[in-house]
């Protein structure tokens, strides 16, 4: 399924001329309720639940960038993304706008199929597929929000009215959506494909399960998450790529647990590929979107594993075969301006995100955008055995991914290993530089500072309101929160607003 196309609704009218046109009875206008009559009805609009994730408001772009621009991987000399940058959003924010109308429109092509579905003669085994698939898109759609912008309203029905009743729902609390979240997944795990080497392209059960393992870690549900991740890790349908170079551009390769697809001019393409380059190789106006951090490409703080980045030192020399995917020069030229700290132009070769150099072809680049993948999964493993005190067990994953980075296995003898407090720092730090510019370091920093808040005397990978607040310049907690868009406000008599906004 990698070519994926919106379904196009209609009423073909064939007559035979104009008097007999005259004479017919007008065609009922098509409906939820006439449209779902077969399984190539089934097909068309769970095709259409997976198109919402191409918008530009969730994986096309604004989605992605978010997941990065406001963490400590990423910087910006573009203004399209300096809110992002700066901390300086606001409820008229194109992003905070995007994300969320986009994402509400994937749950509601979702709530159809979940809807209608059931009530279509087609066979049982795939109609249980289909109704898996679209439970995991809407859980997918609902931890996006729920993560950025709080408790919001839990729609879980078609819009097929403008009654206000029926669109102006309140906002639900942070632990109903993540409740119905895990309800949504659980069901997936249950009905959707089982999957297999040869299609990546759908949601299946080791997709239902990553997910709900990466939803189980944000709500520090350490025991459920190992479970979780164990179902994925033991189905033995995914392997790691040989080396980091096999996994771009992704393609729906062996690594792949869930991607979104794309198809280039045919669907309007990735447009995050383009923004992530440098000029000249960007080929539209977004050069310098996400720049690298000098903390990233130093591998974080206290890293032995890497040497100093500066003129000179090229980061294809490093340990880590990582490097040469999260920064690279392609020009040959040091991008000095940027080390620096100062402003460089759209035009400087520095380091930039080679895991989306594939294809720069404007706004249709036909690279994938990786939403889960085994290395993940793995990180995801070590991380919450280690929270249970099983340091010892979260080696095993967690070398995995270290060993195919070209770094050393870590054993109980390792410094990184010392205590759980140091190899929390390690499994994070591997996080970092493996799922860079993957959408997700934003992510890890809002859940390690709400596990602040929810237990200040246990320690965390790291200072996360540190990290945070270092870049937004001040302490303001409200800032790990979006704010609900100006629209939805306007329009919502029944939806608040995030405090501080």
């Amino acid at each position: 399924m990698k070519k994926i196309v919106y379904p196009i609704l209609a009423a073909v009218l064939l007559t035979t001329g104009c008097d007999s046109v005259l004479e017919k009875e007008p065609l009922p206008s098509i409906t939820p309720v006439n449209f779902f009559q077969n399984r190539d009805d089934a097909e068309a609009a769970i095709t259409a639940a997976y198109d919402a994730l191409q918008q530009e408001g969730t994986y096309g772009l604004d989605l992605i960038a978010t997941g990065e621009m406001p963490s400590d991987n990423a910087t910006s000399e573009n203004g399209d993304v300096t809110p992002l940058d700066k901390f300086t959003w606001r409820p008229t924010t194109k992003q905070v706008r995007t994300i969320y109308t986009a994402s509400y429109i994937g749950i509601n092509r979702a709530d159809a199929v979940i809807k209608y579905v059931p009530g279509i003669d087609m066979p049982a085994a795939r109609k249980n597929e289909i109704l898996g698939e679209a439970r995991f898109l809407r859980a997918l759609h609902f931890f996006n929000l729920v993560r950025l912008y709080g408790g919001v309203p839990l729609r879980l029905e078609p819009t097929e009215t403008a009654e206000p009743g029926a669109l102006n729902l309140g906002r639900a609390s942070v632990d109903q959506v993540y409740q119905q979240i895990i309800t949504d997944l659980t069901q997936a795990a249950d009905l959707a494909p089982a999957g297999s080497a040869s299609d990546r392209s759908r949601a299946t059960r080791g997709s239902a399960n990553a997910l709900l393992a990466r939803v189980q870690l944000t709500q520090r549900n350490w025991s459920a998450a190992a479970a979780a991740a164990e179902k994925v890790i033991s189905s033995n349908l995914y392997v790691l790529a040989g080396t980091p170079k096999e996994l771009y551009p992704a393609n729906n390769n062996r690594e792949s647990v869930f991607e979104v697809q794309f198809a280039g001019a045919d669907d309007g393409g990735n447009i995050f590929p383009d923004v992530a380059l440098p000029a000249p190789p960007a080929t539209y106006s977004f050069p310098k979107f996400n720049i690298p951090t000098p903390e990233l490409l130093n591998g974080g703080p206290n890293s032995a594993d890497t040497a100093t980045y500066a003129p000179g030192n090229p980061l294809q020399r490093r340990t880590d075969r990582r490097w040469a995917y999260v920064g690279n020069k392609p020009g040959g030229r040091d991008h000095v301006s940027y080390i620096d700290g100062g402003k460089g132009s759209g035009n400087d070769n520095g380091p930039f995100v080679y895991k989306w150099s594939g294809n720069p072809n404007g706004f249709n680049s036909a690279d994938n955008t990786y939403v889960l993948r085994f290395a993940d999964v793995l990180l995801m493993q070590a991380e919450a055995l280690n929270e249970q005190g099983q340091s010892g067990a979260a080696l095993t994953p967690l070398n995995r991914v270290r060993t195919r980075a070209g770094l050393a296995e870590l054993t109980a003898a390792s410094p990184e290993a010392a205590s759980q407090a140091t190899l929390r720092n390690e499994i994070d730090r591997q996080r970092r530089l493996e799922l860079a510019f993957e959408g997700e370091r934003w992510f890890d920093l809002l859940r390690y500072a709400r596990h602040e808040l929810a237990a200040p005397t246990v320690s965390h990978p790291k200072d996360a309101f540190d990290e945070i607040f270092n870049k937004l310049g001040r302490r303001d907690a409200n800032y790990l929160l979006l704010p609900i868009p100006q629209q939805e406000t306007n329009n919502n008599p029944n939806v608040t607003q995030n405090p501080g906004y």
